[in-house]
């Protein structure tokens, strides 16, 4: 069965790069039937917060990438982790290294000197025949792993194709710290061993570790999971995502206003394709997603296209399901939503013209709060010509059916009595009672309002 995972670091939020790598893993395992796990790596203990985890949660739920096990924290493993680093000690795969930090870093300087890759010595590596040192009193040793040190290292990346590293390129990876503690590169090996992992899918940062990692996986007699790595994600101006580069939380994309759907879509395509289909369900996607049609070259974020997909999600949600996403985002300006008119008839007049879920709310406020209108945006409206054809409109208000169509007729009647066209009429009637001079059709929207409303409004006409 396939087995994928998801295994952030909880020191920071989720971002859309990590949701990318979520979603091509839930995706992969959702196709083929399997299983799809989440694990929290959190052995870094000086950066990992529980805040930083929930908001991990919070963006995959949001997201709606249901795991199927999990979540695992490596923190509740240590000790399994103790477990392994024995058995290798044992096995010889392992060893004891007293190098110190400042050791390490004088023979690092000399082979930078000699223009030599720096790197460790092998001075406490074990071989047949050598004699090692005499451990150093006082001095806590560290737990290398014995890397092969001929041949080379190679895996058919799924996404890059064949990468090959020869062995006598990589030295002695350290897997324990002094206090025993593992690693990041020992502990996702045992993590992936015990959870059953097939495939790897993750950021191409991780090409570096992955024939360490394979490394370590066969010393352990474990199978080696297939590996796929993902190329990076550039922001809107072509640089490497960053905070000031688009690399936002997740759940900021919820504040801005835009739908889990029409996120999801967008991320689908960003370095994956299916023919020319550019608007899907995950359903759909699912059944599509392979690996085969992934990019190994970078892809580049798109804002613009961002907004035409939740637009367009937007368009085709239901009202109702858009009116209790809307309601939070005015209850939190302080709006307080009327029974009349009802929110679901603002979203449905209005949804046909917004691109997020804040300009949705944008819309529905001027139903619901005092308006300002900006003097000089009415007076390029409110001609001498259409005032007559104002006050007899606001007369007409008060015996008119409140309907549509009948303020449509009234309104028609206005203009025709004063030998104006539509928008004359229609345009400062906009602005006296949104505050706005673009709005949907002005009878719908006039027949939105409480006929109080429309009269306290016009009411407000200046002189």
């Amino acid at each position: 069965m396939i087995r994928t995972r998801f295994a952030p670091s909880p020191t920071g939020f989720l971002h859309i790069g990590g949701a990318r790598t979520a979603l091509f893993s839930w995706a992969f395992a959702r196709h083929h039937g399997g299983k799809f796990i989440l694990r929290i790596e959190d052995t870094d203990v000086a950066r990992s917060t529980p805040e930083a985890v929930q908001a991990i949660i919070d963006g995959m739920n949001w997201l709606g990438l249901a795991h199927d096990e999990g979540p695992f924290y490596q923190m509740q493993r240590m000790d399994r982790y103790k477990e392994v680093l024995h058995k290798m000690l044992a096995d010889g795969a392992a060893y004891y290294c007293y190098t110190t930090p400042e050791e390490l870093e004088r023979m690092r300087e000399e082979q930078r000197a000699k223009g030599m890759k720096p790197r460790y010595d092998g001075t406490w590596r074990p071989e047949p025949g050598k004699t090692l040192p005499t451990p150093p009193a006082g001095v806590q040793p560290v737990i290398r792993f014995k890397n092969p040190t001929d041949g080379v290292v190679a895996w058919n990346d799924l996404v890059k194709g064949q990468i090959a590293i020869a062995n006598a390129e990589l030295d002695d990876l350290v897997i324990a710290r002094t206090d025993f503690t593992p690693t990041y590169n020992f502990c996702v090996v045992v993590d992936d061993w015990d959870m059953g992992i097939t495939h790897v899918i993750r950021g191409d940062d991780h090409v570096n570790n992955t024939p360490r990692q394979i490394n370590i996986l066969k010393a352990l007699g474990a199978e080696v999971p297939q590996y796929a790595h993902l190329s990076m994600i550039l922001g809107d101006d072509g640089q490497k995502l960053s905070k000031r580069h688009g690399a936002v939380s997740v759940m900021q994309y919820d504040d801005e206003g835009y739908l889990p759907e029409a996120v999801l879509n967008y991320l689908a395509r960003l370095g994956w394709s299916h023919g020319d289909d550019e608007v899907f369900s995950m359903t759909q996607f699912c059944e599509w997603f392979d690996l085969d049609h992934i990019t190994p070259s970078a892809a580049q974020f798109n804002t613009e296209k961002l907004n035409w997909l939740n637009a367009h999600y937007i368009k085709q949600a239901d009202n109702a399901r858009l009116a209790t996403l809307v309601r939070p985002r005015l209850e939190k300006r302080g709006i307080v939503i009327q029974a009349s008119p009802s929110l679901e008839a603002i979203i449905g007049l209005y949804k046909e013209r917004v691109s997020s879920l804040n300009e949705l709310a944008d819309a529905a406020s001027i139903f619901y709060a005092d308006i300002t209108f900006d003097p000089a945006v009415l007076n390029q409206h409110l001609t001498p010509e259409a005032r007559p054809a104002l006050e007899d409109f606001a007369a007409g208000v008060c015996d008119v059916a409140w309907e549509a169509s009948a303020i449509n007729a009234l309104i028609k009647s206005c203009i025709a009595k004063h030998g104006l066209k539509m928008p004359k009429l229609a345009m400062p009637l906009r602005v006296l009672l949104t505050g706005q001079a673009h709005t949907p059709s002005v009878d719908a929207v006039v027949a939105l309002f409480p006929r109080e409303t429309v009269l306290k409004r016009l009411a407000a006409l200046p002189a």
